[in-house]
């Protein structure tokens, strides 16, 4: 008789085994890092990370998903648009988020902010102009984004003179996974178009790979096959070659969507994300400081 054959057969949607690392353990040792970081500017009380991406992708969610984490309870501060087939962008306004350790703890020295949804045609969600000026401090708090006029000098919103902490030292491109693959040409040019302003002036920048459970269906079983997932290596892959992130700054998750309390493996997905943003804008502000010294 020939040799017994295993009755376990490989998942063709799972790999052998994780191709990146991940320590499902770290949570509490990311939160504590996050809550007793320290800016590389002492004068400043906090860095601005701002939030973009497609429309329906989670922009307001991941927001509200980092709120969850520090305040161990689902919360909403970001108000996010429950349709899933809508067609235009929930957020109207730009809007700056600061992020609490506990419901009565201190701030944490990092805000985030949130702007209006990028869509394909030219005159609709937010345009590059706004997403840009909106990065080196020039839009005032509030603002009410026209899709068909985007800011300039002359606007009363218009801020000629952003100081440090109105400025993003991050950006973070939010991307749907199950969609990426479909994302239209023109979305993907728009992206570009504002990595390239933005990266000449040396603004890091970060993909949020979010919805991961509605990708697929391994990982809607179980989170923690997120990095044994052939599809989403695959999605990962197509986000950073479409918007030109290396696959280093990109990280998938899930955001708090039909939860009622917190759960340890969300968290620590984006916990994870977070500390790798909130350290880029760090460094960012370090360069800064540098540059001011010469």
């Amino acid at each position: 008789m020939g040799q017994a054959k295993s009755n376990e057969v490989q998942n063709p949607a799972e790999l052998e085994k994780p191709w990146r690392d991940f320590n499902w353990a770290q949570k509490e040792e990311l939160k504590k890092r996050l809550t007793d970081f320290t800016l590389n500017d002492p004068n400043m009380k906090y860095i601005g990370i701002l939030v973009a991406g497609q429309i329906g992708a989670g922009k307001s969610s991941f927001i509200n998903s980092v709120q969850n984490v520090f305040q161990g309870r689902i919360t909403s501060s970001a108000l996010a648009d429950s349709c899933s087939g809508s067609s235009h962008s929930f957020t109207k306004q730009y809007i700056t988020h600061h992020i609490r350790n506990g419901s009565k703890g201190s701030l944490l020295p990092f805000v985030f902010r949130d702007i209006m949804g990028m869509e394909p045609e030219k005159l609709c969600g937010s345009s590059t102009e706004d997403i840009v000026s909106a990065v080196f401090g020039h839009v005032k708090e509030q603002y009410k984004v026209d899709p068909q006029s985007p800011l300039t000098i002359e606007s009363p919103d218009f801020n000629r003179d952003p100081n440090l902490s109105e400025m993003a030292l991050c950006l973070v491109y939010i991307l749907d996974a199950d969609k990426v693959q479909l994302t239209d040409d023109r979305l993907i040019e728009k992206l570009q178009t504002v990595r390239q302003r933005i990266s000449e002036k040396g603004i890091p920048q970060v993909i949020v790979m979010t919805k991961v459970d509605e990708a697929c269906p391994l990982v809607k079983n179980d989170l923690r096959k997120i990095y044994s997932s052939k599809k989403i290596k695959d999605k990962m892959e197509l986000c950073s070659a479409k918007v030109g992130v290396p696959l280093n700054h990109v990280f998938p998750v899930k955001n708090y969507s039909y939860e009622i309390d917190t759960k340890d493996d969300i968290d620590v997905l984006i916990l994870k994300a977070l500390d790798q943003i909130v350290h880029l804008a760090n460094d960012r502000l370090e360069i800064i400081q540098g540059m001011d010294v010469q």
